[in-house]
């Protein structure tokens, strides 16, 4: 039996369409298609927020990821999402800005997942029931670490991580070139 507590997700299609609701567990033990969201927030100075994920953590505990992240709730949208995470896990309400939609597969935990980014000077407040620490990062100090210690990093965050890091060399260009 299930606790009451247990959160509910929509189950989705390999199109990102629901096709039905299930308990958190369920979903996990299946390896079923559902929602996330994943949100990198900046400081002024450009470097990043790592958060690294308590040991109580069902996947991927004591592995550093994403600043914030997480499920979306069954009926909720990727764009309700992100705001409510942020808030729940680092206490932030700043604005956030989407970047892209990576699809599901196993590398992203099943999850198709919209990347948001956000820019704060605020400090963060952790929820010690789902985060262990975290700090910011300048962007080429993280590179060498996960190429160093790629098993300290939640998968879902190295592929996060590697887009933006394109991303940002894409757009570099072609600021270049105007």
């Amino acid at each position: 039996m299930r606790s009451m507590s247990e959160e509910i997700f929509d189950i989705v299609d390999d199109q990102d369409r629901v096709i039905g609701q299930v308990p958190r567990s369920e979903v996990h033990r299946r390896k079923m298609l559902h929602r996330a969201v994943s949100i990198f927030v900046f400081d002024s100075r450009g470097r990043l927020l790592l958060q690294l994920r308590s040991a109580a953590k069902d996947e991927y505990p004591l592995c550093y990821t994403s600043s914030a992240s997480g499920h979306v709730s069954a009926g909720e949208s990727y764009d309700e999402t992100a705001p409510r995470e942020l808030e729940e896990e680092l206490g932030l309400t700043t604005p956030v800005e989407r970047l892209v939609k990576f699809p599901a597969g196993p590398e992203t935990a099943n999850e198709f997942t919209v990347l948001y980014r956000t820019i704060t000077d605020t400090p963060p407040k952790f929820d010690p029931d789902e985060i262990a620490g975290g700090a910011f990062y300048e962007l080429d100090e993280i590179d060498p670490w996960i190429e160093r210690e790629p098993e300290r990093f939640s998968p879902p965050f190295r592929i996060c991580f590697r887009w933006y890091q394109q991303w940002l060399k894409d757009k570099s260009f072609r600021s270049e070139l105007t």
